[in-house]
């Protein structure tokens, strides 16, 4: 059965979001603001991928741009529903891939890089306030 989202105890895991975009333009947009926010630590942006599909009955092929981020497992939802509001299309592939082993040291930087994440959250939120 498939897992909507990690334990509690793999928090600082790495996780990959893979998620696909109509053009390079709207997918850098999509990972500065997630860069702003301190949700993930790290974007690749890949242009040229063909998507072939079937959406609403019909057969589609479609040049799109691939974009995975790096994230820890503790912020999975909140790179997913942040992806969702930023994406132009109504139904995104967002799928959070667990590596299986990789740089420890990697690893830690990932985690360092989204450390402030809840920290950069609030200061967003407050500036959002009225006074």
């Amino acid at each position: 059965m498939a897992k909507d989202k990690p334990d509690d105890d793999d928090g600082d895991k790495p996780i990959l979001i893979y998620t696909t975009f109509p053009t390079r333009e709207t997918a850098e947009a999509a990972a500065d603001a997630l860069l702003d926010r301190h949700l993930i630590a790290c974007a690749n942006i890949i242009p040229g991928m063909v998507a072939l599909y079937r959406w609403r009955g019909q057969h589609h092929r479609d040049v799109e741009v691939v974009m995975i981020v790096k994230t820890r497992a503790a912020l999975t939802e909140q790179v997913i529903e942040a992806t969702k509001r930023l994406h132009p299309y109504e139904t995104p592939a967002l799928l959070a891939l667990r590596p299986v082993a990789g740089s420890a040291d990697y690893f830690a930087w990932i985690a360092q890089q989204t450390s402030d994440a809840s920290a950069a959250d609030a200061a967003r939120n407050s500036n959002d306030a009225s006074p």
